[in-house]
């Protein structure tokens, strides 16, 4: 095992906002590895600034533009998905921040080798959070919640609490929504709106696919069921509710009528300072939160405007690799709105189509990895398939 850190999505949001902590402690922690899918520019420019040991870029074409750029600097090259794997099994601890399905496997190979695994992207929990659990336990890896709904519940859990444990004397978590770039629109404005529209998150700087998962509220459902698997709560005992201003992150309701929050300005460098840090709190350069004048609003969720949301708890209510099912079926389809193939209002279509279709199969369970592989391939299938079927009526 190697000293340092691994960022698996080093170029992203998250794994520049990762970066930005570390430069600013004293002490700076060696990184392993940083990675990118295939921005070779940028990742070699993040490697010439932070010196990692090695540089991995998911993409073998964009390998011999990485190897030119950082020729005499000392640092190894890695390319292609099994690079990826070897550097989340050797370094000490794993920031995994790879959007979408593609970190399922350096996620896993991390969790197996038993490191401290940062999780930033949700996909991993949710396509295949029992077995993540199940090899947890087994290799003894330590899951910490970065996401800041789920570090906040974290946060506000006893001392010494491990994710995959049912948390003492708790009662129900309320996660925290923001509501979106659309949460005052009617159905009718948001069935058309564009690409631009929806990423134009109001609080947080997010990649493309995570903000229009945000203005769908996907993203919420995805962390229902990641937080069901993190925290070892029964998924009806996990709330949503909107939150426009962001700065209550999420909450524990306790048993004897505590209700516990985290609070913090919208800034992923808090929740990332907070995991880095662990045990100890490090400075994450961001604002502390300035509680005069400030306005703390809760609003329930319009299911009829979100479907996303119930059609997540309906797959994690199904279990199995349902909520895989689900994920493909989200990815493809917010892929095809991105690329203006696809309306908005007919994200949740492809979904529950796919869904749909899946309910009439007999659904593997997720304990094995290739059967996660292989709905999740299935569904993408599917899903293209149905997206199809919209297009030509």
């Amino acid at each position: 095992m190697s000293e340092g850190l691994a960022i698996l999505g080093a170029t992203g949001s998250v794994g520049r906002s990762t970066l930005d902590v570390l430069a600013r402690q004293p002490s700076a922690m060696p990184l392993h590895a940083l990675t990118a899918h295939s921005n070779a520019a940028a990742l070699a420019d993040l490697c010439l600034a932070h010196r990692p040991r090695f540089a991995v870029i998911a993409d073998p074409a964009g390998e011999p533009a990485l190897r030119d750029a950082l020729s005499g600097a000392g640092i190894a090259v890695r390319s292609g998905a099994a690079a990826l794997v070897e550097v989340a099994a050797e370094a000490e601890s794993v920031l995994s921040a790879i959007v979408g399905a593609a970190g399922l496997l350096p996620t896993l190979a991390a969790v197996q080798a038993g490191r401290r695994v940062i999780v930033a992207n949700k996909e991993p929990l949710v396509m295949a959070g029992e077995l993540f659990l199940a090899e947890a336990q087994a290799s003894g890896a330590e899951l910490i919640p970065v996401d800041s709904e789920h570090n906040a519940i974290f946060q506000c859990l006893p001392a010494g609490y491990r994710c995959g444990q049912r948390p003492d004397g708790v009662k129900k978590l309320i996660l925290t929504a923001s509501g979106g770039p659309f949460r005052e629109w009617d159905l009718s404005a948001m069935r058309d709106a564009t690409p631009a529209q929806a990423v134009a998150h109001p609080n947080w700087d997010m990649g493309a696919k995570i903000s229009v998962d945000s203005a769908t509220m996907m993203n919420k459902g995805l962390e229902v069921i990641e937080a069901h698997w993190l925290f070892a709560m029964p998924h009806e005992a996990i709330e949503v509710v909107v939150h426009p201003q962001s700065t209550v992150h999420s909450l524990v309701v306790y048993r004897d009528g505590s209700l516990l929050a985290q609070m913090g300005a919208p800034d992923m460098r808090i929740p990332l300072a907070h995991a880095l840090g662990l045990p100890e709190r490090i400075a994450s350069g961001a604002d502390s939160l300035d509680l005069i004048g400030a306005d703390l609003r809760f609003e329930a969720v319009d299911m009829t405007r979100f479907p996303c949301l119930r059609l997540a708890r309906e797959a994690i209510a199904t279990g199995l690799t349902a909520p895989a099912i689900l994920n493909a079926a989200n990815e493809v389809a917010v892929e095809a709105f991105l690329g203006g193939r696809l309306a908005f209002g007919q994200i949740a279509e492809v979904i529950a189509a796919v869904l749909e279709t899946a309910a009439g199969r007999a659904l593997p369970a997720a304990t094995e990895l290739q059967a996660v592989l292989a709905m999740d391939d299935w569904a993408r299938q599917q899903a293209t398939t149905t997206m199809k079927g919209l297009v030509q009526a």
